[in-house]
């Protein structure tokens, strides 16, 4: 598809989303853009209330509007895979339906973007819950610079930019990311799929750089976000650790960025081990099973040494995990 120079693309993945379509929409119609033009990619995931009704009423007010209808619902992945089909803009972004920008948000992006000649930006965002809002800045302290985005995959044991894993706080180039199969999300991941494709952008693009611009807001705490939910949804996290895993293992540097892999997938297991509690038992059996598996096949000496390096919960409940065989390998 022509991608056309000035045009920001943003992708809106929505699903049952009647009661906050209108606020995300509404954020753009108050965009200031300058010399940029905007499009706006709505994708409808098959919803059963008022979303695409809702949605088409904007059309006067954005005349770059699309509405993308799913057939049946898909998930996340495969919503914005079907908007990022469609994009023909110079830069594209993703805002969640529930979400919101400031008036000056896409065109502070779009103009950083283009002149530091970087690949993407990333960005602060504003956490929302009822009536309190708080900065959450980006873990890197050096702004509005080119930087190696495969440097700030590190430091392995503090917050690092993959560990900042919301794709919608930022902004990438199309042609670019199409150019390296960069661009779409893996569409059998119901979760960690953000964790998945930031990945794969700092392990294989150039340059990059955050900016002072907190200009998202991130509404937490719904009922039907992932975090308000304990069901199969919450086993996405596995299939994708596996995917980065093995992404890390085939790049030219991966002693260097392996062991920080390893520590963030290890966090993410005792994470989804605390909550267990209150997952369905078929659930927490499906979860011990798919975990021991991706254990078998991990580097036992680095693993070993990675969950050392944690504070003693989480390192005996990793090391449990490891087979006697690799434990005794490690030794």
């Amino acid at each position: 598809m022509t991608l056309i120079p000035g045009r920001i693309s943003v992708v809106i993945p929505a699903y049952n989303q009647e009661a906050y379509i209108c606020d995300a929409l509404s954020s753009l119609v108050r965009q200031k853009l300058g010399r940029w033009e905007l499009e706006v990619l709505v994708v409808d995931d098959a919803s059963d209330d008022q979303t695409a009704d809702l949605v088409r009423g904007y059309e006067d007010q954005l005349p770059g509007l699309k509405l993308i209808s799913l057939p049946e619902n898909s998930g996340v992945s495969a919503a914005r895979n079907a908007g990022l089909e469609q994009v023909t803009g110079e830069y594209f972004t993703f805002l969640d339906p529930d979400d919101w920008y400031s008036p000056e948000h896409l065109e502070a992006l779009a103009e950083s973007l283009t002149e530091l000649h970087v690949d993407f930006v990333r960005c602060d965002h504003v956490r929302v819950t009822g009536t309190n809002r708080v900065i959450h800045r980006a873990p890197q302290a050096l702004r509005g610079m080119p930087l190696n985005p495969a440097d700030d995959i590190e430091p392995i044991d503090s917050p690092s930019m993959v560990d900042y894993a919301f794709v919608w706080a930022g902004m990438y180039r199309t042609e670019l990311m199409r150019t390296r199969e960069l661009m779409y999300f893996d569409a059998q991941l119901h979760s960690a799929e953000d964790r998945l494709w930031l990945w794969k952008l700092h392990l294989n693009t150039e340059r990059y750089s955050v900016v002072s611009s907190p200009g998202v807001f991130y509404r937490r705490g719904l009922p039907g976000s992932l975090t308000q939910v304990f069901d199969h949804r919450q086993l996405g996290f596995i299939p994708a650790y596996s995917q980065i895993l093995t992404e890390v293992r085939l790049h030219p540097d991966a002693d260097r960025h392996l062991p920080k892999a390893m520590r963030q997938f290890f966090a993410i297991v005792c994470h989804h081990e605390k909550r267990a509690k209150n997952y369905p038992p078929e659930v927490r059996l499906e979860m011990k099973q798919k975990l021991r598996q991706v254990f078998t096949s991990v580097d036992a000496p680095m693993a070993r040494q990675v969950a050392l390096e944690m504070d003693v919960a989480r390192r005996r409940h990793i090391l449990s995990f490891l087979q006697p065989g690799q434990i005794g390998a490690a030794k």
